[in-house]
């Protein structure tokens, strides 16, 4: 099965990778690690979001309102280019800091020390690059939803499968995963960066095995 990581990664590859570490000043080694260890991070915070029917209503709100999938066709609007800004019909398509703030909230500080710790990038440019990230998934789930008439339910449908999905191939993942969005605040419980650092390249290794 064909997950949204896969569809995603797929993307994230070639000009756009290379785009992408010279955006954040890596090497493309790094940011692709970066890459596959941030997208499962992104998932696992909407399919959190998800779980409540206000969290789904909100959510499937902004995709109708904000993220319409054509920025998938038009990617390079994520890198400032003015051609590419100009072709994005809704700016809040392009609002990586907003998307981040609803997906991860408090819990971003931490997610973003452990994939730096593990890839050797700096905090700052993990946060750039999920930034990026985000705008992308979002118009994923919205291409998504307008192909198929998806409602909130369905979406929520749609990224509980997907986590599962993903959780199946590295069962290590859905550990990782409950310690991030777990009930508490992970930016208040010590080590979960920590965590991350040191599980995340074990848990993603069999995530995409094979694949990369």
């Amino acid at each position: 099965m064909s997950t949204l990581i896969d569809d995603l990664a797929s993307q994230l590859q070639g000009d756009t990778l290379s785009q992408m570490s010279r955006q954040l000043g890596a090497d493309e080694g790094s940011t692709a690690q970066a890459i596959s260890m941030a997208l499962p991070m992104l998932l696992g915070g909407l399919a959190t979001e998800v779980e409540t029917p206000t969290g789904a209503q909100s959510l499937n709100r902004a995709l109708d309102e904000d993220h319409d999938g054509s920025l998938l066709d038009n990617v390079g609007a994520l890198f400032g280019s003015a051609s590419g800004t100009a072709d994005v019909a809704v700016p809040r398509a392009l609002n990586g800091a907003g998307i981040l703030e609803h997906v991860l909230g408090g819990k971003r500080e931490p997610v973003q020390q452990g994939i730096g710790r593990a890839t050797g990038l700096d905090s700052q440019q993990v946060g750039r690059l999920l930034m990026t990230l985000a705008p992308l998934v979002m118009a994923y789930l919205g291409r998504r939803k307008r192909q198929g008439g998806a409602t909130a339910g369905d979406i929520s449908s749609v990224l509980q499968t997907e986590r599962r999905e993903v959780e199946k191939r590295s069962p290590d993942l859905g550990g990782l995963l409950g310690q991030v969005f777990g009930g508490g605040g992970a930016q208040n419980r010590p080590g979960i960066a920590d965590d991350i650092a040191r599980m995340a390249p074990q848990v993603l290794g069999g995530l995409f095995g094979g694949r990369r």
